[in-house]
């Protein structure tokens, strides 16, 4: 079996030989629905073994094996026409009678494309993945690191506002939140579903028994808006053991008007990153209530999450720093936070975390509905020793979030156990309030943090004024005696 890199590489280089593949977004479109067709023809064999009675939602001839599965089976022009004239557009109208993953497959496929225009070359790209067995542990747990690396193409091919979301802080959100079996959980923005995926190992951690499993299969949903992403989560959950994972829905949560959603419809927990840096279509601020109207898709999914949480209910999520120090509508958000929520902590990211997705700096933010925020507990999460930024090569880890681990004590007992040190600080209510809810604030025991002092600043300023305006004139000068030669 070829390492990850190479097999994602000799896929891709594939189809980059394709008129039709002419980018990464058309190559990930085509990879993420034939993965999911070969995942689930896996998945099907395991239960037909396991199953007597199991009977597949797909008619024989879509079913990957009877098409895809000969090495020496249908290629060339046969192929291009089987995939755009009988494949795709029977399984974009699949009907089972309401069987449920008969319209999952249906709603992974509405805008499923072909856009390869070789049928050899086609054929030669679903020999590479016929090599992956997704029923054997050690091709599956391969697949996790293709699958991770295809994620990361993902974004490099310039999904503006959204970002993969590094497994640590993935991982580390859903440990400090702690879903329990029986609780249920939400990712409103789900993309490609690592907060589920992290979600369901943390509760099978918790199972015991067989019905504790049939209880995690359901317990979950989310919503994902773009159809790349939605068949990319599909295929994870189904790699993590989710037999049909038909709650979670291709929608945009935001297009829904807020009061529409009942309390019967509210969550125990919700662990997300939703979008940010982005701009929401025309129109859609308009489902939110006026004081907290605008088009910056991570204050509208923060005002969602008040509402559909239970009281209560839990949220860790990912959020900008233009949302803490942000005034106006993000004021009013901000206060509303504060005063319907317990805003316990906020864990303060350095810059890269996101590279090189985004420079933007962001922070964690823990929170209980139900009871006002009395006090918020800052922590500054520090660089690893040596380190100065992250990057692709060198991401954040889990173990460096062993400082916020040993530190942060029980929400049972207002984290009482908690302390002041280098990276942690606690700022009380009404200094929030003084500050106009201004939820930007710097480390005290770093003089290193902030804009500095202005009777230092100014002088330094006035200095480099003179260099420049000394720069320019020498640079005039030799100008001057260029043209006058």
């Amino acid at each position: 079996m070829p390492n990850v890199s190479n097999l994602v590489k000799t896929i891709q280089d594939i189809m980059r030989k394709d008129a039709g593949t002419y980018g990464d977004a058309q190559r990930l479109e085509q990879l993420g629905w034939m993965f999911l067709l070969k995942i689930f023809d896996d998945r099907e064999k395991e239960l037909e073994l396991l199953r007597d009675d199991y009977r597949s939602p797909l008619p024989a001839n879509l079913r990957w094996s009877n098409w895809a599965g000969d090495d020496e089976g249908i290629t060339g022009d046969a192929l291009l026409d089987f995939v755009d004239d009988s494949l795709l557009p029977r399984l974009k109208s699949l009907t089972g009678g309401g069987d449920r993953i008969s319209g999952l497959i249906r709603m992974s496929f509405e805008d499923a494309n072909n856009y390869m225009k070789n049928g050899t070359l086609m054929r030669q790209v679903i020999n590479k993945i016929n090599g992956i067995d997704f029923n054997a542990s050690d091709d599956r747990h391969l697949f996790g690191d293709i699958y991770e690396k295809l994620l990361k193409d993902l974004q490099s091919a310039g999904n503006a506002g959204e970002f993969y979301t590094p497994r640590a802080v993935t991982q580390f959100i859903v440990e400090q939140v702690d879903p329990r079996l029986g609780e249920t959980i939400l990712d409103p923005a789900c993309g490609t579903g690592g907060f589920l995926t992290c979600t369901i190992e943390h509760l099978r951690k918790q199972a015991r028994n067989e019905a504790d499993e049939h209880r995690i299969q359901d317990c979950f949903a989310g919503i994902e808006k773009k159809h790349l992403p939605h068949v990319l989560c599909m295929t994870n959950l189904l790699l993590h053991g989710i037999d049909v994972p038909s709650n979670v829905r291709h929608d945009n949560t935001l297009a829904r008007p807020l009061r529409d959603w009942s309390p019967k419809e509210r969550v125990d927990v919700i662990v997300t990153n939703p979008p940010f840096g982005g701009m929401e279509e025309d129109g859609i601020e308009a489902n939110f209530p006026a004081e907290f109207r605008t088009r910056e898709t991570a204050d509208l999914f923060l005002v969602l999450l008040m509402k559909i949480l239970k009281p209560g209910g839990r949220a860790g999520l990912v959020l900008p720093d233009g949302t803490l120090f942000g005034e106006g509508v993000k004021t009013r958000i901000k206060e509303a936070l504060l005063t319907e929520c317990n805003l316990h902590t906020i864990v303060r990211l350095p810059n890269g975390v996101f590279n090189p997705y985004t420079g933007i700096r962001t922070n964690l933010l823990f929170f209980t509905k139900g009871a006002p925020t009395t006090q918020v507990w800052y922590y500054e999460h520090p660089y690893p020793p040596g380190a100065k930024s992250y990057n692709k090569g060198k991401p954040i880890r889990i173990e460096e979030f062993e400082g916020e681990r040993s530190w942060w004590g029980s929400e049972q007992d207002g984290f009482a156990a908690r302390v002041e040190n280098e990276q942690a600080w606690c700022v009380g209510i009404d200094r929030l309030k003084a500050g106009n809810f201004n939820l930007d604030l710097k480390n005290p025991h770093n003089p290193d943090t902030g804009p500095g002092d202005v009777d230092h600043l100014l002088p330094e300023y006035e200095r480099l004024l003179a260099q420049i305006a000394e720069t320019r004139a020498q640079l005039k000068a030799q100008l001057m005696e260029a043209l006058t030669r």
